[in-house]
């Protein structure tokens, strides 16, 4: 067996059909698009909606789309830190689950810089505001990216 000696199996293939070559191919003369109209006259944009607007510029304006690399984070606030944790203590995405902060997230947690935290904790999470971040460095504490 070689590949020289593959052929399709009977049946599955058809000739080629040599489209307006004379009226004696039978198909010639209007060479297979029937008569009059504008399919039989001219190529037309398989898109094409008759002057209806098109699919495509109705779409986003009554949907939209989301991006498909679109990233969910949980989102947590300064002010949540600063209530819910005592000073020096280690948070991670764990504890913050465990206290009822944040649901599951499938890409993280995200830290923004809403409120005050005036204790020294060491936060660990995917993504920090740059406020965030500042805030928690500035308040003695560590601001950790996973």
């Amino acid at each position: 067996m070689s590949l020289n000696k593959f052929s399709p199996s009977e049946g599955s293939t058809r000739p080629k059909r040599r489209i307006g070559r004379g009226i004696g191919s039978g198909m010639g003369k209007t060479a297979t698009r029937g008569t009059k109209g504008q399919k039989a006259r001219r190529q037309i944009h398989p898109n094409f909606e008759g002057g209806q607007s098109p699919i495509f510029r109705r779409l986003p304006v009554k949907k939209g789309f989301r991006n498909i690399n679109h990233k969910v984070f949980a989102i947590v606030n300064l002010d949540d830190l600063e209530r819910l944790f005592d000073a020096g203590a280690e948070v991670t995405p764990e504890a913050l689950y465990k206290s009822g902060v944040i649901s599951q997230s499938p890409d993280g947690v995200k830290v923004l810089g809403f409120g005050e935290i005036k204790k020294k904790l060491t936060v660990h999470a995917h993504k920090f505001s740059k406020n965030a971040q500042a805030a928690i460095e500035k308040a003695g504490g560590q601001a950790i990216t996973l």
